[in-house]
């Protein structure tokens, strides 16, 4: 199936590795033309060598609202332009919700609520005037069905959410879609500082009795990316194995 991805502009947060850069070389594969982003310049220079000559990698860190801001604009600056958005940023620190400070949760919302929220308001007004544009934020299971030791991290994750589906109302009749992906557990470096190999505990949650596989995330995230994809906006799709046993 032709997505209708080529040479469409696509940037992609925190790319240098897991979910984000499973999702940048499922796009380059499509055709597009990706720009991703990481804090360290080796990992950068190593990602963007490994997804071929239409990727271009920056050094930048969203883990701010006035980074991510950056990230975006520069991106646009190099493409000349914004068809796709990926919206992706690292975890906050494990805590449940009576052990994590004030503080903490200030960095979660900071990191994965604020980040968000700012990449989209950089990356919206060129889709609206172009009529046409993606915006895909990869969320978590967490956002759906609470996890006991993650709480910050479900506690900005559920307010993304929320920023998510209001903005997709607003941006709809322009040609824009606007959704979520929320992970289960897939096999990441973010997984393994987690967790280790300990991995029984979570594979005894999971109905599928595997752990997720990135590029299989690539794939959902990508069709949502897609021409195919135009009515499909305001969701927020889970892709766990199973693992949320709610309706």
């Amino acid at each position: 199936m032709d997505l209708g991805l080529g040479d469409k502009r696509a940037v992609v947060a925190a790319a240098t590795a897991g979910l984000g850069f499973a999702t940048a070389e499922a796009l380059v594969s499509e055709g597009a033309h990706v720009v991703i982003c990481g804090r360290d310049p080796g990992r950068v220079e190593a990602a963007t060598t490994a997804l071929g000559a239409t990727a271009h990698g920056l050094v930048a860190d969203v883990g701010t609202a006035d980074g991510a801001t950056e990230f975006v604009e520069r991106a646009i600056d190099h493409l000349g332009g914004i068809d796709i958005l990926v919206a992706n940023a690292g975890g906050p620190p494990s805590g449940s919700a009576t052990a994590t400070s004030l503080d903490g949760y200030r960095s979660a919302i900071e990191l994965n609520l604020l980040s968000t929220v700012a990449m989209a308001l950089a990356a919206v007004p060129s889709m609206r005037s172009q009529g046409w544009g993606r915006i895909v934020a990869v969320t978590s299971i967490g956002a759906r069905q609470p996890i006991p030791f993650l709480a910050a991290s479900v506690t900005a994750r559920a307010g993304v959410t929320g920023f998510l589906k209001t903005l997709a109302t607003e941006v709809a009749a322009d040609g824009v879609t606007v959704n979520s992906i929320q992970p289960g557990s897939h096999l990441t470096d973010r997984l393994r500082s987690l967790h280790g190999d300990q991995y029984d505990a979570l594979l005894a949650e999971i109905p599928a009795g595997v752990l997720g596989d990135p590029d299989d995330f690539a794939a959902a995230a990508v069709f949502l990316c897609s021409e195919q994809a135009r009515f499909i906006t305001g969701t927020s799709l889970l892709v766990d194995g199973g693992a949320s046993r709610g309706l």
